[in-house]
Formats: structure tokens, C-alpha cells, sequence
């Protein structure tokens, strides 16, 4: 593994005038010219070569405790600073926790080992880790790996630390941007960072840096029956404290989180995770490193899934394993005291779990920025419900900020400002004053109709999902229920829900409802929404694969039950349900056939039917476009899915960062595909509604009514704010915008509205 240093011994360390040579040669690299970086990458391809390695990696330690690769040799070159190790985390994690050498002559083996997909590091088997260290600091780590399982000898040790110690003294010169020391030099300025709203609102408070890890220290057991009792008391906390969590007042009834948490405490319960971890026990480690092995072993196989239902589900596991580890350690809420917590907090974090922000204090807590999250990840949906102003996508912010510094989080526009200026500060603070008068007027609004200036009435529906989303309805003062999510509860459910179970819960739906209309969707599942118990072949693209009414003709039997279950849960009232991802019409035939099949069986059984039965389809791909008469003669109504449509149509992912923002719904594209569909129902008198986010923005929502949409629905907190710009709009006014917008060559759409908002005095 090592260098033939000569005849004699093949793992001979090198003379001491060698070792002088190598020393000013890496010297050498520092001073010649070129930005840090490049200086980094000469140091690991020299370093590479002295040792006769066949990976040389440098890890710089961030703010927040972290490790990110900058630069390597050998592994692949794209992980480079998209790599990064929580505190801890894996053998270099270790290393730079314990701030000595790690030697493994088969560290994929070790229980702390940490595969990461992207370096590709799955090749090799030895490696020695070294931490980088200056004044007893700790700056990061440099590492060597080869194929072959060997442990490296004593002098290749003293050898890879002399090496770091002169890669100390180049780091500390602050050369390398984003090392320690050039951090430290950034973080006494105002910054801004723009990122993504995932969380509507605005914060004003100070840092509080989110580190939930702890680390494992002890890995073999003295007593293997005793620490699998230890695992077995540390479970039966985790699950009641959860429980525990889930019945607080603020979440125990409301919102598109219940299902997020529900799922989140099924995950707690899973045998087959409870199975592993025991296992790990039984094979001789500690209960803590039980759920290290576990918790390294299944994001290895969740980041080879490249979608963001797994992303999103290897956030819940490290969560779990987190809360799991803190209570081994007799930290019942993992997290600091309250005396050490600012009274207006703004939590700062890499990235969270769902359950992890219902730890900390909620009178103290202000405001939330993740570097990674999405409008949504699991925190955003807890933070909505919740009503905190959060942040996501602010990429940099965990290592410009320092604890206690002053942070605003403005989750309108996107900013996080670090450390502003006092003017800052007040402008913000006027805009918090005014955001809660408004808020006063929006509950004040309630129950005024949605009528336009000119008269035009436009119905606002909301999106539901479980049985205590219903309350929202009449707390909203919408009209009824546009979108009922039906495969929510599929989701949350350890088995198929049997047909009673599914009539109970319908049946309650529409008696929360009290008369007004909800519409059913019927199950979409595939793509994004796995259900454990069913079996789904392997999918290279699972969105554009088999999903929702594709597996539903597949799977009759499936759709029939569910069928049935509409019909019994509605005897005697409306039903109203649709039909998701239909891609050609001829598919809405096969669903009637259904339908009628399902009522002949309920009426040769003399069981009361609905009064009367409305099927519709959700128009979600970009096919149906061309086919609009033909689809309108087979459906009772028509909902546009506009997240979809708007995905299919610029074939953009809205859960990728890198494109979802690229395409503007609100364009000419768009406008003019929603436009046919609104023509084509008129043509034939097809009621037709729209549900996703572009009814939920009070500007997009005009434009929706400027192209003659006059019912949308949207999630409950959104019917305020769009309700009181229904009450200032001219719609004929916007109308007549888009037709001219829409004859231009490239039109600035979005800016054309936002003036016309303005010189209209409209409340967008």
C-alpha cells in the first residue's frame, strides 16, 4: 500500500532528508501562485503521490462542527464542497472529533463508516484519517485511502501528520476561501443571503445554532444483554415522547403537517428498523453504535435514490436516530436549556427533521433558516403549521453566522440578513407592525363573499388531506373543499385501509363539511408517495411512471374497493370525486365503467346511493391540450393541477433547486394553456376549478381570474390574502391585460402585473 521506499523494506518511511524535501516541496505549492483552491488541489495530488496512495482528501471543518470536501484526489471530483459530514459523522467524523488519527485496514467493515454514493469511495478499503490542527484548533482533516485492506504503519502516520501540519499553516493564512480562518473574517459584516420562502412570515431575533448530533464514542459492549435492554427502554422513550409531541394543543387538529408527523411517528414504530438495530446489538456493539451502523447503513441505500420522497425520508431517519441517541445519553429533549436560548430565536440549521423544531420552545422561537430545505421538506410543512417564518435554500448561512448574532428572516422575499444595520432593523420592524394589522383584517373578511369590484363572484375552496384538516373550512370562510387528498390516509396506514375504514373516514369528511361540497381525489400514489405495503417495480423516472389512475386500471381491485367506499360514505348526499394523472380521455371511459359496475352491485344490494354523482379529472399533463372536446364529453368537471401542469409543461422538477425557480408559471406558456382549458369548458359548460400554488399567490390568483378561472382552491391560510384582492380587483381590467400581454412577442408578464397591482391600489 505504501511507496517501495527502498529494497530492503517495500513500507520503509522516508529519510529524514526525504521528509525535509517533501515538506518544501508542499511549501513550494503554497507560495506559488493561484487562488487557495487550486493550491488545495496540488496538495492532495503531492500528497497522493509521496504516499502511493490512491486517494488523497482534505475535509475543512465549517461553522457549525461540520466537514466538507474541498478538494480530492482520487475520489470523484464532483462531490468536492457538495460532500459534507455532520459533527462526528463517519471515520473522518471521528477523527476530527477525537482529534487523532484513524487507521482502518477495511473501514467499510467499521460500524461508524459512513458511505457517501457520490465520492465513489466504495472501492477502497484501508484508510488513514489525520487531523489538521493549529494551536491545538481543529481546521479539518487529511485523509488517504487504497484498494487493498491494510493497516498503514506508524512512520506513514507520523509522515501524514507532519503533511498536516503544513497544510495548517496554509489554512490558517485564510488563503482558502470558506476555511476557519477566512470564515472568522466574514462574520463581524452585514450580509444578505437570498434564499427560498418556505414559511410565510417575517422574524426578527438572534442566532441559534441547530447541533443535534451526538457523538458515539464507545463502540464494542461490555455487556451485550445489558445494552439490549438499554436499546429496548431508549425505544419505549422515543415512541412516548413522541406520542406526547403529537398531542399538543397547537397540532393536534390542524394543518398539512399531521400527516408529515404521523408518518414521521409510523417510522418510530417500524419493526423492521427496531429488527436492525437489535441485530447490530446482538452482533456485539453498543446500543449507540447499533444506531450509528443502522443510521449510515440505510442513508447509504435512501442516497442512491435520486428523488425527493427519499431525501425527505433519510431526513426523518437521521431525526430518529438523533432523538434516539440523546436519550441513551439522558438528554430527554437533546437540546440546550432555555436559559441558554435567545428569548427570540432564530433557529440556524444544515438541515432538520420534522419533529426536531417541535423541541425547542415555541414562545421563544422566532424564526427558522435551513440551508437545504424546500417549500416541501417536512420542517417547512411543521414550520407552516406552526406559523413561523422560515427560510430555506440560504446556502453559506451557518458559517457567517456566530451564535447570538442579530438575524432577520424574511420569508417574502427570501432574505436572510445577517447582522444588519440599525435602519434595517426599523424598516423590518415597521413591516412586522404592518403585517399583523393586516392579518386583523384578513380574519375580518371571513365571511364577506369574494366578489370582484365588477361583480364577478369567484368560489375559494381549500386543500384538504386528513379529517382534522375540515375545521379549516369554516375557520377559512371558503365554500367547500376543491381538493380532498384521499391517499394521505393510505400513507399513514400500516396495511390497505379495508373498505369500512374508508367509508368511516369519507363519511366523516363530508358530515365536517356540513353541506358544503368536497371533492375527492381519488388515489395518486406512485412517483413521490410510496406505500410500504405495496409492492412498486424499480423506476428509473417513478414522477412520469406508474402512478395514480395508471396503477389504478392496472390494479382494479384497488380502485373498485375505493369506488364502493365513495359511494357508501355518500348515500343520500353529493359525491363529487376525480380522477388524477389522466393522460388520455379514453381513460376517463374505463373509470365510468367502474362507477357503474360498482352501483349495479350497492343497488341489487338495496343500499342507499349518493343523490348525485359528479366524476371529474384532474388536468395535470400537457397531452390532454390536444385533445380538450373530447375530454370535456367524458367528465362532470374538470380541476387543473397547476404544480404538475406547470412541471410537465417546462419538464422542470419543482422539488430540484437548480430548475424548479428557472420557469415562471406566470408567463406566456402557461397563460395561454390555461387560457384553451377555460375556453374549451365554456364552449361546454364544464364547471371547472384550479388547485396548486398558482391559486394560493394573491398576484398569480389574478391572473387565474384575468383568464376567466372563477373557482380555485388553495391551502387555508391562502384564502385570506386572496380574498382581499378578489375585493379589490377589476377583473374585466385584467382581463383585457392578458389578452394584450399575450399578443406581444415575449412578454414581461410578472412585472407587467406587479405595476398593474400598483397603479390599481390592488392587495397583492
Amino acid at each position: 500500500m505504501q511507496s517501495r521506499r527502498n529494497e530492503e523494506s517495500e513500507f520503509a518511511p522516508p529519510s529524514e532528508p526525504t521528509l525535509r524535501i517533501i515538506m518544501r516541496r508542499l511549501r513550494d505549492i503554497m507560495a506559488e501562485p493561484g487562488d487557495g483552491q487550486s493550491r488545495l488541489d496540488k496538495i492532495v495530488r503531492h500528497v497522493a503521490g509521496v504516499m502511493v496512495a490512491e486517494v488523497c482528501s482534505i475535509y475543512l471543518k465549517r461553522q457549525d462542527g461540520s466537514l466538507e470536501l474541498f478538494a480530492t484526489e482520487g475520489l470523484n471530483q464532483d462531490a468536492v464542497h457538495k460532500t459534507r459530514l455532520k459533527r462526528g459523522e463517519g471515520l473522518v467524523g471521528r477523527c476530527a472529533e477525537m482529534k487523532e488519527p484513524v487507521n482502518e485496514a477495511d473501514a467499510p467493515s467499521h460500524p461508524a463508516f459512513s458511505y457517501r454514493p457520490e465520492t465513489g469511495e466504495e472501492l477502497y478499503h484501508s484508510l488513514l484519517a489525520v487531523p489538521i490542527l493549529r494551536s491545538g484548533e481543529l481546521l479539518g482533516v487529511l485523509v488517504i485511502q487504497n484498494r487493498t485492506s491494510r493497516e498503514y504503519s506508524d512512520e506513514d502516520v507520523e509522515v501524514l501528520q507532519a503533511m498536516a501540519m503544513i497544510v495548517a499553516e496554509h489554512l490558517i493564512s485564510g488563503a482558502v476561501a470558506g476555511s476557519s480562518a477566512a470564515i472568522e473574517l466574514s462574520k463581524t459584516l452585514s450580509h444578505v443571503i437570498v434564499g427560498e420562502p418556505i414559511s410565510e412570515g417575517i422574524a426578527l431575533g438572534h442566532a441559534h445554532l441547530h447541533e443535534p448530533r451526538i457523538v458515539v464514542t464507545k463502540l464494542m459492549a461490555d455487556d451485550p444483554v445489558a445494552e439490549m435492554h438499554r436499546l429496548t427502554t431508549a425505544l419505549l422513550g422515543l415512541r412516548t415522547s413522541l406520542d406526547e409531541m403529537l398531542r399538543q394543543e397547537q397540532l393536534s387538529g390542524v394543518g398539512e403537517h399531521r400527516e408529515v408527523l404521523e408518518a414521521f411517528r409510523m417510522f418510530a414504530h417500524d419493526k423492521g428498523w427496531e429488527r436492525r438495530l437489535r441485530e447490530a446489538v446482538e452482533s456485539g456493539l453498543t446500543a449507540e453504535a447499533a444506531i450509528e451502523r443502522v443510521q449510515n447503513s440505510t442513508r447509504a441505500r435512501m442516497l442512491r435514490q435520486n428523488d425527493s420522497y427519499w431525501r425527505e425520508r433519510q431526513r426523518d431517519l437521521d431525526d430518529l436516530s438523533d432523538r434516539l441517541q440523546r436519550i441513551l445519553a439522558g438528554q430527554n429533549s437533546g437540546l440546550l436549556g432555555h436559559a441558554e436560548m435567545p428569548h427570540d430565536m432564530i433557529l440556524i440549521a444544515r438541515n432538520m427533521g420534522p419533529a426536531e423544531l417541535l423541541d425547542y420552545d415555541r414562545t421563544r422561537l422566532r424564526g427558522v433558516i435551513v440551508e437545504d430545505g424546500s417549500g416541501t421538506s417536512h420542517v417547512a410543512i411543521v414550520a407552516k403549521a406552526l406559523g413561523i417564518a422560515a427560510v430555506g435554500q440560504a446556502t453559506g448561512t451557518v458559517e457567517r453566522v456566530s451564535a447570538g448574532d442579530a438575524v432577520i428572516v424574511d420569508a417574502e422575499s427570501g432574505e436572510v440578513h445577517l447582522r444588519p444595520s440599525a435602519e434595517v432593523i426599523n424598516a423590518y420592524s415597521d413591516k412586522v407592525r404592518f403585517r399583523a394589522r393586516r392579518r386583523q383584517r384578513y380574519d375580518a373578511l371571513r365571511d364577506t363573499p369574494a366578489v370582484t369590484k365588477d361583480g364577478q363572484k369567484v368560489s375559494l375552496h381549500i386543500n384538504a388531506g386528513l379529517v382534522v384538516d375540515m375545521p379549516h373550512l369554516h375557520e377559512a370562510g371558503a365554500d367547500g373543499v376543491g381538493l380532498f387528498r384521499t391517499e394521505l390516509q393510505f400513507m399513514l396506514s400500516h396495511t390497505f385501509p379495508r373498505l369500512t375504514r374508508q367509508v368511516q373516514t369519507y363519511r366523516q369528511v363530508l358530515a365536517e363539511a356540513d353541506g358544503k361540497p368536497v371533492v375527492f381525489r381519488a388515489l395518486d400514489i406512485g412517483g413521490d408517495k410510496v406505500l410500504p405495503y405495496l409492492k412498486q417495480p424499480q423506476e428509473e423516472n417513478p414522477a412520469l411512471g406508474w402512478r395514480a389512475i395508471r396503477m389504478s386500471l392496472d390494479r382494479p381491485a384497488l380502485f373498485r374497493t375505493q369506488i364502493r367506499a365513495f359511494l357508501i360514505a355518500a348515500a343520500g348526499r353529493d359525491l363529487r370525486f376525480m380522477v388524477p394523472m389522466v393522460t388520455v380521455a379514453a381513460e376517463m371511459d374505463a373509470v365510468r365503467r367502474l362507477v357503474d359496475k360498482e352501483m349495479e352491485i350497492l343497488d341489487s344490494r338495496r343500499l342507499e346511493l349518493p343523490r348525485s354523482i359528479a366524476i371529474g379529472a384532474m388536468f395535470e399533463v400537457p397531452s390532454l391540450l390536444f385533445e380538450l372536446d373530447s375530454l370535456m364529453r367524458r367528465v362532470d368537471f374538470l380541476s387543473v393541477g397547476s404544480n404538475d401542469l406547470s412541471q410537465f409543461l417546462f419538464a422542470a422538477d419543482r422539488t430540484n433547486p437548480l430548475v424548479s425557480k428557472r420557469f415562471d408559471p406566470l408567463s406566456a406558456p402557461m397563460l395561454r394553456a390555461l387560457r384553451s382549458i377555460v375556453k374549451a369548458a365554456e364552449r361546454r359548460r364544464v364547471p371547472l376549478t384550479l388547485c396548486g400554488e398558482l391559486a394560493g399567490n394573491p398576484l398569480t390568483a389574478m391572473a387565474l381570474i384575468g383568464i376567466g378561472f372563477r373557482s380555485i382552491s388553495m391551502a387555508p391560510a391562502s384564502i385570506g390574502p386572496v380574498k382581499s384582492m378578489i375585493l379589490s380587483l377589476d377583473a374585466g381590467r385584467v382581463t383585457a391585460l392578458i389578452e394584450y400581454l399575450l399578443k406581444k412577442p415575449n412578454p414581461s408578464i410578472r412585472a407587467e402585473f406587479e405595476r398593474f397591482a400598483e397603479a390599481d391600489s390592488i392587495e397583492i
